[in-house]
């Protein structure tokens, strides 16, 4: 099984420094005939800007079948892990549970390994029409990792699989059933039969889609320095109405919104984390004032900077 410490450092964009990382749960276990998985759980730090990420690996060893294998790791944020999951806590009982200091916003990486013993049962007849029925039945020659955003789908099955109660055997059904159904999202999500189209066609160009992907770094590396359009273009080296354009398709969002939003999730944990006043973080964030400031944030968050100080 690899180290899972590489999926990490691609959803975090930067090498982890392994005293950074502070482990809620670990579980390492293999369901007999199926796969062998293992799941740790970090304490998240609110300053870590994580993406999640999913992958497929893929290693084919033409004169070592033995280490033939598929793994799939994934890597998701926004869970929050409870060291009291199994029972119910005075905190919550006590219907503190906002500020329960047994629950911690955690980062999960999940890995599954297969075998191709496990996998070519999934093969139906013995013609390969596509690069999935080649992976499964380890006819594909070349080792490949591949790697995109999340599905959906797959976030769904990972959150079943993080939060369930069985154990023992049916513990081992379920994990059987989940991981079948990650398998089936991940040859559909990461592999597919269909090449993406982007209705941009200058996308289709993978160095400006990389040059998109970077303008995204560069606005969150910059969340207390506005940058215009123009500034924001020259640094990645694109044409403004390119940039645009791309952005949104990429991202689902406009630069402004997505900037915006950033802005003020960090607002959010100066203000209710770190004790910052409104004032402070206005200034930070590169606010003129503090009534433009508390604005943006309101229509954001739905409330003032100074309400969710009294919270």
């Amino acid at each position: 099984m690899n180290q899972q410490t590489d999926i990490l450092n691609i959803a975090h964009n930067q090498p982890f420094m392994l005293n950074e990382l502070s482990v809620l749960q670990a579980i390492t276990r293999s369901v007999p005939g199926s796969v062998h998985y293992s799941i740790k759980r970090y304490r998240k730090d609110p300053q870590w800007n994580m993406e999640d990420t999913g992958m497929l690996v893929y290693n084919y060893e033409k004169n070592n079948l033995a280490d033939n294998y598929l793994e799939l790791k994934f890597c998701v944020t926004g869970n929050v892990y409870c060291r009291e999951k199994q029972s119910e806590c005075d905190f919550c009982k006590m219907n503190t549970s906002k500020t329960c200091v047994e629950k911690v916003n955690s980062i999960d990486v999940l890995s599954f390994s297969f075998k191709p013993s496990y996998l070519t049962q999934f093969v139906g007849g013995t013609k390969q029409r596509n690069i999935s029925d080649e992976v499964l039945s380890f006819t594909h020659t070349t080792s490949f990792s591949k790697l995109l955003p999340l599905c959906g789908k797959t976030r769904m099955a990972i959150e079943g699989l993080l939060n369930h109660n069985y154990s023992d055997t049916l513990e081992n059904i379920f994990i059987n059933a989940q991981t079948q159904i990650l398998l089936l999202y991940s040859l559909d999500c990461m592999l597919g039969d269909k090449e993406e189209v982007f209705t941009c066609k200058f996308l289709a160009n993978e160095a400006d889609r990389e040059k998109i992907t970077k303008a995204r770094e560069v606005l969150i590396q910059h969340i207390g320095e506005p940058l215009t359009i123009k500034e924001l273009s020259r640094k990645v080296a694109i044409n403004e109405c390119y940039l645009k354009k791309g952005f949104k398709e990429m991202f689902g969002t406009t630069i402004f919104d997505f900037y915006q939003s950033q802005r003020m999730e960090h607002a959010k944990y100066l203000l209710y984390e770190k004790g910052l006043s409104v004032t402070e973080v206005s200034m930070l964030l590169g606010y003129s004032s503090i009534s433009h400031f508390s604005t943006a944030f309101k229509k954001h968050t739905g409330i003032k900077p100074c309400e969710l100080l009294l919270r």
